[in-house]
């Protein structure tokens, strides 16, 4: 039976794992990334990790290996441009890797491999145009249109994060005010509870998180301060769910997917920021849009990147790219 090896290089931890044919996640591995040792080593590692899963699974053939890498990356060639979180420039993962698998790799943005794997094996199954959001330290995204990814002008599509919007008075760390994910990402949500302290907000994330300790704040944090009823909690997730509305509301009317797929860690707050956010794309976007759209949070969650490589793999060695 042919499976396909998937991979997915963080900054801070490198997890691989094996997929079969349908998407099914067989096993799966995590190991520290280690950018600092250099491109050889971390994509030394990561071929021995591989290689042990694959050993693991005797019954199974790889026929195809596909990585998501956070940053710029030439799909076509198999380069990964810039990746800064890496400290890589100009790496020729696919080649490189692919020597020491000994099966064709194939390489593509770690964003876009996530969202492939939702709206091919995930939340979007079954879908034909899937727009898929991960709200994480930033915010991103990828399209999905009748099963191909759609790239843009440079590879640039989906930045979705650094949309200026009026109201938001963060500088961005792109050099840009005003971009949506200064607010609407986890790390945004988290600004925005540590200025509510600042300000000195009545507010139960003040006594979880006194002084200094503010910076250790989470959104996930402001979600179990809104489950303790806390309203400076309500109103940060409320807002936020509103601006993501408004950031979102151009892309559908622009697009007009058919699913809406959220993912990232802000994404685990659920209703407490969805909520508003569709209460606001229903009164911001036309119906006709609307109407068709289903809006569901990751399936997969953090296996999505794995899955999502593992499938793209899949699909360009059989269509020969």
């Amino acid at each position: 039976m042919h499976c396909y090896l998937g991979a997915d290089i963080g900054g801070t931890n490198i997890v691989c794992g094996v997929v079969d044919g349908e998407g099914n996640l067989l096993a799966a591995d995590k190991l520290p990334t280690e950018a600092a040792g250099g491109f050889a080593s971390v994509v030394g590692r990561l071929a021995e990790a591989a290689k042990r899963l694959l050993a693991a699974l005797p019954q199974y053939t790889c026929v195809a290996a596909g990585v998501g890498v956070p940053g710029f990356v030439d799909h076509e060639r198999g380069i990964v441009v810039k990746a800064v979180n890496l400290g890589w420039d100009d790496m020729p993962l696919a080649d490189e890797l692919g020597r020491q698998l000994g099966v064709p790799v194939r390489i593509n943005n770690d964003v876009r491999m996530y969202i492939y794997g939702e709206a091919t094996a995930g939340a979007g199954r079954g879908r034909r145009f899937v727009l898929g959001v991960t709200l994480g330290t930033g915010i991103a995204a990828a399209t999905v249109n009748e099963g191909r990814l759609h790239y843009g002008s440079g590879s640039r599509a989906g930045e979705l994060g650094h949309f200026g919007m009026p109201g938001i008075p963060y500088r961005c760390v792109c050099g840009l005010t005003g971009c949506l994910e200064t607010v609407a990402s986890a790390t945004g949500i988290a600004r925005q509870a540590r200025d509510a302290i600042a300000a000195g907000e009545r507010t139960v994330l003040a006594d979880w998180f006194p002084g200094e300790r503010a910076a250790e704040l989470t959104a996930a944090d402001v979600s179990r301060a809104f489950d303790a009823g806390d309203e400076t909690a309500r109103r940060i997730l409320r807002h936020t769910g509103t601006m993501l509305a408004q950031g979102l509301a151009p892309a559908i009317s622009l697009i007009s997917p058919d699913m809406l797929v959220l993912g990232g860690g802000a994404s685990k707050a659920g209703e407490r920021l969805f909520a508003p956010m569709r209460e606001e794309l229903t009164r911001i976007v036309h119906p006709m849009f609307m109407s068709g759209l289903k809006i569901e949070v990751a399936k997969h969650l953090d296996d999505a990147g794995i899955i999502g490589s593992a499938l793209y793999a899949r699909e360009q060695t059989a269509a020969g790219g």
